[in-house]
């Protein structure tokens, strides 16, 4: 492993800011200790710096040379909506707010590497380092975006970096195209008529109707969605009646799905749409369907794809970079910068000794001994893309 000094030696400092991050940490479009944090850094480095993006979005913008060529580097701010049990000396001090994805981890990696790029940038061209807001399911990419991200900060190409514990720390994963899944809501309410469990020929039972419903929509895939084409329906809640003896007016269902290609996200919809209401009307009740693609699929550009596997296997070796990584069923709102500007989401390994958790687990914290792995892939990444030009001599 190919470690930059620079990066190593800013290591303890990143450790310290991702450390304090994960001790008070802020959900989506709340991160305002975080960004005032994020702010305080950047500004000390002398970058260009603008806040509230988005909410509390903020990019940094560092000049270096003669080429207006400008890329992006994005890291994101907030935290889930869950209780930590890592029993770390620095857990979360609020209730019910941890940072079991890893975005302190994000965060403390993209300063670490406006820090050393500050310090010598060894470039030609334009960075524009991003910390976005909102990234858990509260659409804080779309907000930036929707805000005038890349009008005001115009962006040639886009970059996004997870951790991932499946993978071992030093290792990288990544493929062109189809990366990630999107992901889609739906909230099914059947209403019926209710009344007596003894009389239940009296009523039009949403119970039935809506067990029915369940089981045709576990087949869209596989007898709708071609079976080789990745995609998930899952009705994940059922909500109705509250006596052991009243059948009642209604039941709600809901859930999400997932998919790759945004033709097999139309199919479903109108399948889920067209099962509802016939199975509801075939029994003389009514479907209300109310569907929500919250991510879309994440694409990755096949030629920056290219140029991140080379970057990670020059730092990590070759043979620690999967370059054709199978694509995950999980989502991620970066897809959305994406759709406006190519590049790679890449995801680095921080699996280890005490690191087995998988992020969105209650013991996960995120493996400080990949900080220094992450600022120096954003370093190499920028003085690849953004050569700095040498004088003849």
């Amino acid at each position: 492993m190919k470690l930059l000094d620079d990066a190593q030696t800013l290591s303890p400092w990143m450790q310290d800011i991702r450390r304090d991050i994960h001790k008070h940490p802020e959900l989506g479009f709340e991160e305002h200790r975080t960004a005032a944090l994020v702010e305080k850094e950047l500004r000390a480095l002398g970058l260009d710096v603008e806040t509230g993006i988005g909410g509390t979005g903020i990019v940094a913008t560092l000049k270096h040379g003669t080429s207006n060529h400008a890329i992006g580097l994005r890291a994101d701010l907030d935290a889930l909506p869950m209780d930590e049990k890592s029993g770390k000396d620095y857990a979360s001090i609020h209730e019910g707010v941890f940072h079991g994805c890893g975005h302190d981890g994000h965060t403390a990696m993209l300063l670490g590497a406006a820090r050393a790029l500050a310090a010598k940038p060894e470039f030609d061209g334009i960075v524009h380092f991003i910390f976005q807001p909102a990234e858990e399911n509260l659409g804080g990419a779309k907000a930036m975006i929707e805000d005038g991200l890349f009008k005001r900060f115009p962006c040639e190409n886009i970059f996004g970096l997870h951790n991932w514990p499946d993978h071992a720390l030093g290792e990288f994963g990544v493929r062109p195209g189809p990366q990630m899944a999107a992901f889609a809501t739906f909230d099914i309410e059947i209403t019926g008529k209710g009344g007596h469990a003894a009389l239940p020929h009296t009523t039009i039972d949403p119970v039935v109707i809506a067990s029915e419903l369940v089981q045709s929509l576990q087949t869209i895939v596989s007898r709708v969605i071609d079976p080789v084409s990745p995609a998930v329906v899952s009705v994940t809640q059922i909500h109705g009646g509250s006596a052991y003896n009243v059948i009642p007016d209604t039941v709600k269902l809901a859930g999400c799905c997932r998919y790759f290609s945004e033709a097999d996200g139309q199919t479903i919809e109108t399948e889920i749409r067209r099962r509802a209401e016939t199975i509801a009307a075939a029994a003389g009740a009514r479907a209300d369907i109310r569907m929500n693609e919250v991510y879309t699929v994440l694409v990755n550009d096949a030629e920056q794809t290219d140029i991140c596997a080379s970057v990670a296997s020059a730092l990590v070796g070759a043979d620690k970079v999967d370059a054709n990584r199978p694509p995950i069923m999980a989502s991620e709102d970066f897809a959305f910068m994406l759709k406006e500007v190519p590049g790679c989401y890449i995801l680095m390994g921080t699996g280890g000794p005490g690191h087995g958790c998988m992020v969105h687990n209650p013991a996960y914290d995120f493996n400080d001994d990949a900080l220094a792995i992450g600022a120096s892939y954003w370093i190499e990444l920028v003085r690849t893309i953004l050569p700095a030009q040498h004088s003849a001599r």
